[in-house]
């Protein structure tokens, strides 16, 4: 999909572009799509670009539309692309914070936010973001060295839709197909009878070895790869099978004995600095090389101008939106976390540098590091306010978010720039987006989390983000002394392979390096149950099973199916927890 050329379509003349029609559809699909990532956010760390879902339900919808009635005009490219502009914006606001640094602020302070000013701060972070990539857009587009992959898969989509309609309506079927057994199999599980989570025997159950049937983890597997499915299962083996039990054996973590089941609650609190640690110094290592490769290879290139196209030009809105999303950023640090003007500021230059480095590596690459940069920006306030928990985790929120809604923005951007889209109107079209996906991201979060305290980091919501943000912000605010001698060496250790990995990974040739384990999947086993690495490795091995039988089938429909099979989880998921509340009352 990398490869796809943005100059594949051919020129088009005026189009409906910001259409009512198009906000609403993007403004639907978002509110439905959003509940998905916060709930995989909160199970498994990751979460699902939406783009795609977006473009083959609106114009499978429009176009149904549009044959049954001769008056009803037909749905445009351009307005198929606001569409998923929005619903993406909206369902990626899980990066402004929602399902990491602000659960790891109630944690480590019990401070929870009011629904209101959660909206306000969430939205208030991708806001910033979204003005940095306005002022981005001009240099980042027209740079040879950056393809952005995910944008270039959206744009394929939209080829393929738009040159073969029938190709849209098969995938829409696939879809809703694996949706529907998706959502049957979690409505069986949560509402007839539990469905039983097999264990080869009851000391592999203790260490979270269980078949979890997860329809949703089978999905996202399909969608990580076979060297990223393998190494969850490696690292699984390695952290559960047999880090743990020599844990346990040496008298470092105390289980209880009366209680029966996996006990994740007591292992991870352990795993998690080893995992941590590897996944922080390695995609450091790595993002640090790769910019310094790629400054090298920029200072060789010299480009005459780019074309007038890509101009911002000095109009007063964009500058009054920076300075509003600025002022906003800056003012509620100081109401709602009690942190100082003047460090409240700081965090908004660090969102700009974050920002440019996020950016670049997701034209480069199609992966966002928004993992490593939240650790970078977290590790700098570290530096400049050592010991203060709410500049830790939300100045540093501030920068990590802004920077992962503007890497969303750019692959809009992309897109645009290939169909001749109008870029404010994608901008308009972001704003509205992280609007609806503020408000309902926070209020489906608030459902499904009613009480952090008790719920996160558990087998049932492992949290990882929330972990990861949560130990680092300990370390740096109560130094390694706090921790135990045996802690502090297994995180020297878990930094050392991190480190080497990030360097490998880096200066190796590509078909080399694509043998090593994934740094991010081998440190985030040590932090999910080994039940939901088992499961997406094995959704990983089965999708490459597959491919190698079935190439061409595989191609079309892997994705599809996979993100049907995680929104009719995540749907149902989300609705058993709302039955629930409601049965409370």
């Amino acid at each position: 999909m990398a490869n796809a050329s943005p100059t594949a379509l051919p020129p088009l003349g005026p189009q409906r572009e910001l259409s009512l029609r198009a906000v609403l559809t993007g403004a639907v699909l978002g509110i439905l799509l959003t509940p998905s990532n916060v709930y995989a956010g909160l199970k498994i760390g990751w979460s699902f670009n939406m783009s795609i879902i977006a473009l083959l339900v609106g114009f499978a919808l429009w176009q149904r539309l549009a044959t049954r009635s001769s008056a009803q005009p037909s749905w445009t490219l351009h307005e198929s692309n606001i569409n998923q502009t929005v619903a993406s914006a909206a369902a990626s606001i899980v990066s402004g914070g929602l399902v990491a640094p602000l659960p790891a602020y109630t944690l480590l302070t019990g401070q929870q936010l009011d629904p209101l000013p959660m909206m306000a701060w969430v939205f208030s972070v991708s806001f910033l973001g979204i003005w940095i990539a306005w002022y981005l857009r001009p240099t980042l587009l027209n740079d040879a060295d950056l393809k952005f992959p995910e944008g270039m898969a959206t744009l394929e989509t939209l080829q393929q839709i738009y040159n073969e309609g029938s190709e849209a309506l098969a995938r829409i079927k696939v879809l809703c197909s694996a949706g529907l057994l998706s959502a049957a199999v979690k409505w069986l599980d949560g509402f007839l009878w539990s469905i039983p989570r097999w264990a080869p025997t009851p000391a592999l159950e203790r260490l979270t070895f269980t078949l979890d049937p997860s329809l949703l983890l089978i999905g996202f597997g399909g969608i990580i790869g076979l060297r990223v499915g393998l190494t969850l299962l490696g690292g699984a083996a390695l952290a559960w099978g047999g880090l743990a039990p020599a844990l346990i054996a040496q008298g470092w973590v105390t289980l209880d004995a009366n209680a029966s089941g996996p006990q994740f609650a007591a292992l991870v609190e352990w795993l998690l600095w080893p995992g941590v640690s590897l996944m922080v110094c390695a995609t450091l290592t790595s993002l640090a090389m790769r910019l310094l490769q790629g400054r090298k290879r920029r200072s060789q290139q010299r480009r005459a101008h780019f074309p007038a196209q890509a101009s911002v030009g000095l109009s007063p809105w964009p500058i009054a939106g920076l300075f509003t999303a600025v002022a906003l950023v800056v003012t509620l640090q100081a109401l709602l976390f009690g942190i100082d003007w003047w460090m409240a500021l700081l965090s908004i230059p660090l969102a700009v540098c974050l920002a440019v480095v996020a950016a670049r590596v997701v034209g480069a690459t199609g992966i966002a590091p928004i993992g490593a940069i939240g650790k970078l920006s977290q590790l700098s306030f570290g530096v400049v306010a050592p010991g203060q928990v709410a500049i830790n985790l939300m100045s540093a929120n501030t920068a990590g978010g802004a920077a992962g809604q503007s890497t969303d923005l750019m692959n809009d951007f992309k897109v645009g720039q290939a169909i001749g889209a109008t870029p404010h109107k994608q901008l308009i079209a972001q704003c509205i987006g992280i609007f609806l996906g503020s408000v309902v991201g926070v209020l489906v979060y608030l459902m499904l989390i009613p009480d952090p305290h008790s719920q996160l980091l558990t087998s049932q919501w492992p949290a990882p983000a929330v972990a990861t943000w949560k130990a680092v912000a300990q370390t740096l605010t109560q130094g390694l002394g706090a921790l135990s001698p045996a802690v502090q060496w297994a995180i020297v250790a878990g930094s050392a392979m991190g480190v080497l990995l990030g360097v490998l990974d880096s200066r190796l040739a590509p078909r080399i390096a694509r043998c090593l384990p994934s740094t991010a999947a081998l440190g985030l086993a040590f932090i999910l149950p080994a039940s939901i690495s088992l499961m997406m490795g094995l959704g990983a091995v089965l999708t490459w099973l597959v491919s190698c039988r079935w190439p061409n089938i595989t191609q079309r429909f892997a994705i599809t199916t996979a993100a049907g099979l995680i929104a009719g989880e995540s749907i149902m998921g989300v609705g058993a927890s709302f039955w629930e509340m409601l049965r409370a009352f």
